[in-house]
């Protein structure tokens, strides 16, 4: 076990990890030149699009280092904020973890986030400082923002660059000098922790985990603890680029389970293995349930689909822990989905997933968050679904979903992102300046402003140099009213949102003018109506198609193009009794992205 190595990368996004974990691979001759190329860990086309990773990665590398043979195992991990929870399980699994910091940019919120994270766990940081082949960086000024941070000497901090490998093998040596080797006593009953799984539809669920204590032979009879099901180890194995089987995994190992699981229900991240002969006395403490932060229903275009839809959402949950969902129906959409993401982009990303690897076509309705209902029968209600709402006489108050709120700036753009903040109902907590350029802000603000745009408004005022951070604090009691939308009369649920009472006009008064663009004619006129309650705020007609039924009439009285004028109203007319408007998909996207 003194050999054995198990390590994370945890940065802010963009500051080069998956490029980094490229060069250590290269210089461990982990991966052939041949098999080499850029973000090499990012095995989804999604990642290598996008230049983000989603899904923390885990690969062995061998590395000799004085006459001796390391074992080290390394996790490349996301950065964005919405996939912090893969981050929190890649750091359950490791002894110490490289803090990267891009030498341009400095600290950013999520690297604060993430170190934090690894801290509350004992890990060993190793401070880089990545990109230093650039002409901007700026060393000495990044070197004191890490020094405030951690507390570290100067000396400490490795200088590196992905791109060129400088630094590559400091960093190397640096890790089986100070990384601790894993605790555990191999003679002790076998205790594994499941990081993640993946779903393979030949060998069924594939389970990544950490040996804790004991050892696992190939064959043996292993039980999952929160489960409590009993499966045989028919391959075991570590993760190289690919999968490679082994006859046995020691303690402190970290490697994959096939035991031929089919359902993905079986298989829990967090869970602990163990033996069925000889099982441990307690599961492994530690590991928290995913709490999503917003919400929103994902609909088959095709109702037929449903049950396809509930297959692959089960075996995109497994890849994507973070993924919660329940059924749920909705008048106008008939049979689908509620679902809990961690954030936007984690919504567009198993959108998009759903598209690409399973081949489903889904709508999906406005994302909203969680709210704490009041009724006067002093009932307490949890409503993820504002159709879910019971009538307005019957509620005594709403409590909404507040978060701490971090944003990280140059400091000329502190005015304009104060403003974004209050206009979002912020309210400024802390205002503190890391050097005389930067400066972190602290805002307390309701979960549900920035459930839409403001991640990316806060970009753009910053041209990309603010970094944003949160995390939830609790509930809080505040004004909010249903903002429904009607179309020819009828309520359109999927369109219903809970809005703050000062937002609802202006809200609803662009999305009825949204609407109107977007809704194809009909043969009849369709009222589009903004309402709160019985109260009608807002209003856009879409005008008929209409034929000229006076064309063939040139001349003659005025009574005989008035009575083809008045046979064609009827028609409209009773038209728009049995017609019903169909809501394109495009009007939901729309919807979402008002600005």
């Amino acid at each position: 076990m003194k050999n054995i190595r198990n390590f994370c990368i945890i940065a802010h996004i963009d500051h080069g990890k998956s490029t980094l974990a490229d060069r250590l691979l290269e210089f461990t001759h982990t991966i052939s030149e041949r098999d080499m190329e850029n973000q090499v860990l990012d095995n989804m086309d999604l990642e290598r699009e996008r230049g983000i990773t989603i899904k923390s990665h885990a690969i062995q590398m061998n590395y000799e280092y004085e006459g001796e043979l390391y074992k080290l195992n390394l996790i490349d991990t996301p950065g964005h904020v919405d996939f912090s929870y893969e981050v929190s399980r890649s750091i359950a699994a490791c002894e110490g973890a490289l803090l990267i910091i891009d030498a341009t940019q400095g600290i950013q919120a999520q690297t604060i986030s993430n170190l934090y994270l690894a801290l509350e766990h004992d890990l060993e940081i190793i401070p880089i400082l990545n990109k230093m082949d650039l002409p901007n960086a700026m060393p000495e000024i990044v070197e004191d923002q890490i020094i405030d941070l951690i507390g570290c000497k100067r000396t400490d901090i490795i200088h590196a660059s992905g791109k060129t490998g400088m630094g590559v093998e400091e960093i190397l040596n640096r890790i089986l000098k100070d990384v601790p080797p894993p605790k555990g006593d191999p003679d002790a009953p076998l205790q594994c922790l499941i990081f993640d799984s993946v779903f393979n539809s030949f060998r069924g669920v594939i389970a990544y985990f950490k040996v804790i204590n004991g050892t696992i032979h190939t064959g043996d009879l292993v039980k999952f603890v929160a489960t409590k099901s009993t499966y045989n180890a028919d391959e075991i194995g570590v993760l190289k680029l690919g999968m490679e089987s082994r006859q046995e995994l020691k303690c402190g190992d970290v490697g994959y389970i096939i035991s031929g699981i089919k359902t993905a229900k079986e298989v829990k991240v967090g869970d602990t293995i163990t033996h069925v002969a000889r099982p441990c006395s307690a599961a492994i403490e530690g590991f928290e349930e995913v709490k999503p932060m917003v919400f929103a229903g994902v609909y088959p275009i095709d109702t037929e689909d449903y049950e396809d839809l509930r297959a692959s959402m089960e075996k995109l949950q497994l890849n994507d822990a973070s993924l919660t969902f329940e059924p749920e129906s909705s008048a106008a959409l008939g049979f689908g989905f509620r679902c809990g993401f961690l954030g936007l982009l984690h919504m567009e990303i198993i959108q998009e997933r759903l598209d690409r690897e399973f081949d489903m076509n889904v709508i999906t309705t406005v994302p909203n968050v969680s709210y704490i209902v009041h009724t006067k029968k002093e009932e307490v209600l949890h409503v993820y679904n504002p159709s879910g709402l019971p009538e307005s006489i019957l509620i005594d108050y709403i409590e909404e979903p507040y978060i701490h709120a971090q944003v990280i700036t140059a400091s000329e753009f502190i005015g304009q992102i104060m403003n974004l903040c209050l206009d979002k109902r912020g309210t400024l907590t802390k205002q503190e300046y890391l050097t005389s350029e930067r400066v972190e802000l602290t805002f307390d603000m309701p979960l549900a402003e920035i459930v839409f745009d403001f991640y990316d408004k806060l970009k753009s005022i910053s041209k990309g140099y603010a970094s944003f951070d949160y995390h939830q604090t609790g509930y809080k009691e505040s004004k909010l009213v249903r903002l429904d939308i009607l179309l020819n009369g009828e309520m359109v649920d999927a369109l219903s949102s809970l809005v703050h009472v000062d937002n609802a006009y202006p809200l609803g008064r662009r999305m009825s003018e949204k609407l109107k663009e977007l809704i194809p004619r009909q043969q009849f006129d369709i009222a589009v109506q903004a309402t709160i309650g019985a109260k009608i705020i807002a209003r856009e007609t879409i005008k008929a198609l209409r034929k000229d039924v006076t064309a063939k009439c040139y001349g003659g009285d005025i009574s005989r193009k008035r009575k083809l004028l008045e046979k064609q109203k009827k028609g409209k007319k009773k038209m728009k009794q049995i017609g019903n408007v169909e809501v394109p998909q495009k009007a939901f996207l729309a919807v979402l992205k008002l600005d």
